[in-house]
């Protein structure tokens, strides 16, 4: 599945709605380590199945970076039912990220 650019506009259908489990990116283009984790949460989407992936650049949206108390990036936070349960800060592995997910 393809990576989704997730904004405050369609974050609530696509992440709080979802059904299953969301692994959400919050990144920034001038961020090293998220540039090193781009291809690692790229791989994850595409390899995982009964998994939607979006990506938040703090940037462009602040208003859900400070909802989810987002300080440090690259933070990734996986939603599940709506509400977030696992989280991570900082580049990690890929082994990591399906820990997150419980794969």
């Amino acid at each position: 599945m393809a990576v989704l650019t997730l904004t405050k506009e369609n974050f609530d259908a696509e992440v709080m709605a979802a059904s299953e489990p969301v692994l959400v990116d919050f990144w920034a283009t001038w961020c090293g380590p998220c540039r090193m984790m781009g291809p690692v949460v790229d791989a994850v989407a595409e390899e995982t199945a009964g998994v939607k992936v979006g990506k938040v650049n703090v940037d462009e949206q602040p208003e859900l970076a400070r909802q989810y108390g987002v300080q440090s990036i690259p933070t990734l936070i996986v939603f599940k039912n709506g509400q977030p349960a696992a989280q991570s800060t900082g580049a990690v592995p890929k082994a990591k990220v399906l820990a997150l997910l419980g794969k």
